[in-house]
């Protein structure tokens, strides 16, 4: 027995120790630089979402929107016409080269127009219904074209060749290319085109459909819309 015990290697157990304790402050180590790398790029990101520091900013201070009123819409619009015109105008200057002075702009424009028929003055009269409740007549005033709305979107100015005066005028003026006067000029076409048009009688249609859609819910199997004449239709 003595011999065995003496052939067996002698064991550390201080050294066993050690090693058992290295992985340990491993693991130990390499959690806390994950820990610092992620802290770190968490506070990188955070300076990196300041920006530039010294880069102007834009603070909106304006109010709230005010709500000034409310109307209750008295107009059927039922028609709308989608409308083009195209300006050419030139502004000569008599016995002067168009090379020294003058103007030719050629203009662009694209608006829409809505036909409507105006309920506000209807009265009692306006409406028969026969005794059985089974048909009724119905007399509107004409339809109008309302206002010409622009679209600025598809409204240009395609071309414009001035002379010299014209360039150095506006080149030292306070606004060298004023257009108000091609839009104003560009209403009134489109708003002539509107009426030449046939959005009026398809206001006419729409409204009747409109009407008789309505009458039927309400169990008014017969309905006849009739329209005013218009003013200044000289019928």
């Amino acid at each position: 027995m003595p011999t065995l015990l003496q052939d067996r290697p002698a064991v550390d157990v201080f050294s066993t120790r050690r090693r058992r304790r290295v992985p340990v402050r491993l693991v130990a180590a390499g959690v806390v630089v994950a820990g610092a790398a992620v802290g770190i790029n968490a506070v990188g990101d955070w300076i990196a979402g300041w920006g530039n520091p010294t880069a102007p900013r834009v603070v909106d201070r304006s109010p709230a929107p005010l709500l000034l009123a409310l109307d209750d819409l008295s107009e059927y619009h039922a028609a709308t016409a989608t409308l083009r015109v195209d300006i050419d105008r030139e502004i000569d200057t008599p016995w002067v080269p168009a090379v020294i002075s003058g103007e030719r702009v050629t203009f662009q424009a694209s608006g829409t127009a809505d036909a409507y028929v105006d309920f506000e003055d209807l009265d009692s009269d306006a409406v028969t219904l026969s005794p059985d409740g089974n048909s009724a007549s119905i007399v509107l005033p004409a339809p109008e074209i309302g206002e010409v709305r622009i679209d600025p979107e598809n409204s240009r100015v395609v071309d414009r060749d001035r002379g010299l005066v014209e360039r150095i005028g506006g080149a030292i003026g306070e606004n060298p290319t004023d257009d108000s006067e091609l839009y104003a000029l560009a209403e009134r076409r489109l708003a002539t085109a509107a009426a030449e048009s046939d959005v009026l009688e398809r206001a006419e249609t729409n409204t009747r459909a409109m009407l008789t859609t309505l009458a039927s819910s309400l169990g008014v199997d017969e309905v006849t819309v009739e329209f005013e004449e218009a003013p200044g239709s000289g019928a």
